[in-house]
């Protein structure tokens, strides 16, 4: 047996109903749950399987068909994770009497470090702007607050005037999850926000299209996250740096390790990035030590 497309569709709408219910995840969350539900479905039905009566060994034989069809290990156990909240949903429901994931364990995701940015390095980028240029000197504030603050770049952007306090030098964020997370600021970034604010935002402005966005693009809307990376890019090549190894989010890595390497408190930065589990913030600690190794072999007389 086999859903049809309306009842497939229906299924899935339930369930992503019943996580807003149960867990109050946010749009973006949820949209990202209905696609990973979409994806398996279609899958499980070009099989001739039935998603609602999958057996632990369907699913085994599902998780090595994608990983041999070259998906990644942390794209396949997310998949899984997203089953795994739907078979839950389906006992819920009384649809199903057992779990199949239930003995099933997600594959092995290779341990990836972050891109290291030397603060040699973030410099040279921070520095690459002309500021005479009213967008170049958007881009030296965008890019001051990206490594003050260690923002991800959807934050970033969407940043508004109700989400920030120059005077009390923190901003406010929210983020996955709806979680909010005040990041104080520091004097570099504000100083060239101000200038940002007072120079060259007012040469922006449209009509008042975007009134409460703080950075603004040439059209006077809110900037999207490829035009931001392609500003990266740009500044990366003026600066000597190589552009392959460089995005918005290698700044957000290298706020979290220079913290680290400067003698932060893993929990703090943990916070300051809004991760909800300190295993996420945790991986930036090996290359802090690594960084600690290395000046201890440089410069101590014995080592």
């Amino acid at each position: 047996m086999s859903l049809s497309k309306e009842e497939k569709i229906i299924l899935i709408d339930e369930f992503i109903e019943f996580l807003w219910l149960e867990h109050g995840l946010s749009e973006n969350t949820l949209m990202a749950y209905k696609q990973d539900m979409i994806t398996s479905f279609n899958y499980f039905i070009s099989m001739n399987l039935d998603p609602i009566t999958l057996t632990s060994k369907d699913l085994k034989i599902w998780i090595q068909d994608r990983l041999a069809a070259e998906y990644k290990s942390a794209s396949v156990s997310r998949l899984l994770s997203t089953l795994k909240r739907f078979f839950l949903f389906l006992y819920a429901n009384q649809k199903r009497e057992d779990d199949p994931t239930a003995t099933l364990n997600p594959p092995k995701i290779p341990k990836r470090l972050p891109k290291e940015l030397s603060e040699e390095k973030v410099a040279d980028l921070l520095n690459a702007p002309d500021i005479l240029n009213p967008i170049e000197l958007r881009d030296k504030a965008m890019l001051e607050l990206l490594y003050a603050t260690g923002l991800r770049v959807s934050e970033l952007i969407s940043l508004s005037f109700s989400n920030i306090n120059l005077v009390q030098g923190v901003i406010r964020v929210v983020g996955k999850g709806d979680k909010e997370r005040l990041i104080p600021l520091g004097e570099h970034a504000i100083y060239w926000i101000e200038s940002y604010l007072s120079q060259s935002r007012p040469t922006l402005i449209k009509d008042n299209i975007a009134k409460e966005t703080i950075f603004l693009s040439n059209r006077g809307q809110m900037m999207t996250r490829q035009t931001f990376w392609h500003r990266i890019k740009y500044y990366a090549s003026n600066a000597g740096i190589d552009a392959q190894k460089l995005s918005p989010h290698v700044l957000r890595h290298a706020f979290a390790t220079h913290l680290l390497n400067h003698g932060a408190d893993l929990r703090v930065v943990q916070m300051l990035l809004g991760h909800s589990s300190l295993s996420t913030t945790q991986i930036y600690t090996h290359i802090a030590n690594t960084r600690l190794r290395q000046l201890h072999k440089k410069h101590h007389p014995r080592a």
